[in-house]
Formats: C-alpha cells, sequence, structure tokens
C-alpha cells in the first residue's frame, strides 16, 4: 500500500476538530477503506505525528492502528498543511518526482509558507 499524504492531513484535521483532543469514533472516511485508514495510522504513529494503538492481529488484512492524539510534531505538520492553497501547491510539486518523506513535505510546506509571508529560506 502506498502512502497517501492527502489521507494523512485528513486524519490530521479529524483529530485535531476532536474537541476533547482525542480521535473521536467511528475513525472513518468516506473513499478509504478501515485498511487504509488503519495503516496509515500506524505509519503516522512510527513518523511520529500521531499516537495511535497497535490493533494488527493475526486476522487483520494488514498492518493497522488506531489514531489517539496529534503529537507536537503532528501539530507543526497540520500548522505548515491546514491552508488548501498552500497544500495543492505542495502537492504539485512533491509530485513532479513521485512522492517524498514526511520530512521533505514539511519542508517545502515551510518554504511556502515562508515565501507567503515575504520571509526568504
Amino acid at each position: 500500500m502506498q502512502r497517501n499524504m492527502d489521507l494523512v492531513r485528513m486524519i490530521l484535521l479529524r483529530i485535531e476538530d476532536s474537541p476533547l483532543g482525542w480521535a473521536a469514533r467511528p475513525f472513518v472516511f468516506a473513499g478509504y477503506t478501515p485498511e487504509e485508514v488503519g495503516y496509515h495510522a500506524r505509519i503516522m504513529a512510527e513518523d511520529g505525528l500521531i499516537e495511535a494503538a497497535a490493533v494488527t492481529t493475526m486476522h487483520s488484512e494488514g498492518p493497522e492502528a488506531m489514531p489517539r492524539v496529534l503529537t507536537s510534531k503532528g501539530h507543526d505538520f497540520l500548522d505548515l498543511a491546514r491552508d488548501q492553497q498552500r497544500w495543492s501547491q505542495a502537492k504539485a510539486i512533491i509530485g513532479k518526482v513521485g512522492s517524498a518523506p514526511t520530512s521533505v513535505w514539511m519542508k517545502v510546506l515551510n518554504d511556502l509558507l515562508l515565501k507567503d509571508v515575504g520571509v526568504a529560506s
């Protein structure tokens, strides 16, 4: 399964939108299977964007986790990625090379933010 950064962003936005800070249940997204969401939660936890509970069993289709809360790094990523125009620009830039690690996404988004406010990076 390939990482889908749009789904990563949606997961972060959904957790942030929770008034108590916990990922509200049920944690589902139209157009995505529970396995896709669970896999992305797992890799997001590995990358430090969220805290998640491992829910993989021997009956699971693949590795899965259930999102719990945003981490500080998750908040930082979301602060950079929240603006739809900036997000679209970053997707276009990274799309030229295919894919990139989260650290590159953050660098591109940060550079676009600094450009928007007129600060040289």
